[in-house]
C-alpha cells in the first residue's frame, strides 16, 4: 500500500510539472507570434538603408538616410562603412550621397531560375537581332516597374541601348503592359492595386485597354514616351499560362527601315516563342 501511495503522488507530481510546462510553453508561443521569433538589430538597420536607398531616384546624404529610418547619424554610420566596403552602396566622385549598385540585382541573377531564363533567352535574343538587324532586352516584374534583365544590342552601326537595370513604371511601358496582360485575373487585380498604389493619379481605363489589346494581339506595340523615332514593340514569354518576362525590340525607324517596324513583329513573337518553348521543356524549337 506505501509503495501504491508513493506511486500515485509521483504520477500526481508529473501531472502538475506537465501541465505546467504546457503553460509555458503556450505563453511563449503566444509572445513569439506576438513579437517574432528572433530579433536582428544590426541586420534590421542595414536592411532598412537598402530598402530606402531602393525608392530613393537620387543618392542620399547621411542626414536624409538618417530621417528616413529613423535613426541617429551615429547608427547608421558604421552600417554605411560596411555597405560601402562590402559594394552594395557607393557614393560618386565629389558626391556625399549614397546610391545602390548593381550588387543586389547580381546576386538575383546568380539564382537558378533566373540564371535558366538567361541562357534559354540569349541565344534566341542574338538570333532574333541579327534577323531584324534591331536591339532587343528581357525584362521582369519589379514591384510596380519593369526592371530589364538582359539585353542585346543591334548589330548594325545604328541602335538604341537599354542599360541592364534599366526600370520604368509597368503602366507606362510597353514591356510592363505585356507582363500585365498575360497574367490570371487574381494576378492582374493584385498588380492593379499596387499600381494604384504608387501612382493614385493613374489613368486605370486607358492602361486596361492596352492590356485587353495586347492580350488580344499576342503583343504590345507603342511609340516610346521617351526616345522620338522609336516604336517599342514586346512580346511576352511564358510558362504554365502566363508571362515570365517579356522580350521587347526598341525598333528605331530610320530613314532606310522607316516601314519595317511592323515587319518585326512576327519575328519577335517566333523569338519569344522558341525561349518559351525551350523554359518549358529544355530544349530548342522544332524547326
Amino acid at each position: 500500500m506505501f509503495y501504491l501511495w508513493l506511486r500515485g503522488a509521483a504520477a500526481h507530481r508529473a501531472d502538475r510539472i506537465a501541465d505546467r510546462l504546457e503553460d509555458l510553453l503556450a505563453r511563449s508561443d503566444d509572445t513569439d507570434a506576438q513579437v517574432g521569433k528572433y530579433r536582428a538589430p544590426a541586420l534590421e538597420k542595414g536592411l532598412d538603408i537598402l530598402e530606402l536607398l531602393a525608392r530613393s531616384s537620387a543618392p542620399l546624404s547621411m542626414a536624409e538616410i538618417s530621417e528616413g529610418v529613423g535613426r541617429s547619424k551615429g547608427e547608421i554610420f558604421r552600417m554605411l562603412q560596411v555597405l560601402e566596403d562590402r559594394g552594395y552602396i557607393a557614393r560618386g566622385a565629389g558626391e556625399n550621397g549614397y546610391a545602390l549598385t548593381h550588387r543586389l540585382f547580381m546576386l538575383g541573377m546568380e539564382q537558378p531560375p533566373v540564371k535558366g531564363m538567361m541562357e534559354a533567352a540569349l541565344p534566341v535574343m542574338h538570333r532574333l537581332a541579327d534577323q531584324i538587324q534591331q536591339p532587343c532586352h528581357l525584362s521582369v516584374t519589379s514591384r510596380e516597374e519593369i526592371v530589364v534583365v538582359a539585353r542585346v544590342d543591334a548589330p548594325g552601326e545604328i541602335g538604341l541601348v537599354v542599360r541592364v537595370g534599366h526600370r520604368r513604371p509597368m503602366a507606362h511601358s510597353t514591356s510592363g503592359v505585356v507582363l500585365f496582360a498575360f497574367q490570371g485575373p487574381a494576378i492582374r487585380e493584385r498588380w492593379l492595386a499596387l499600381l494604384r498604389e504608387s501612382e493614385p493619379g493613374l489613368d486605370a481605363a486607358a492602361f486596361l485597354h492596352r492590356v485587353e489589346q495586347a492580350r488580344a494581339d499576342g503583343y504590345a506595340r507603342a511609340a516610346s514616351d521617351v526616345v522620338d523615332g522609336v516604336v517599342d514593340l514586346s512580346a511576352p514569354v511564358q510558362q504554365h499560362g502566363h508571362a515570365i518576362c517579356a522580350l521587347t525590340v526598341p525598333f528605331l525607324e530610320t530613314h532606310t527601315a522607316q516601314a519595317q517596324a511592323q515587319l518585326a513583329v512576327e519575328p519577335l513573337r517566333a523569338a519569344a516563342a522558341e525561349i518559351s518553348r525551350t523554359l518549358m521543356y529544355g530544349g530548342g524549337s522544332a524547326g
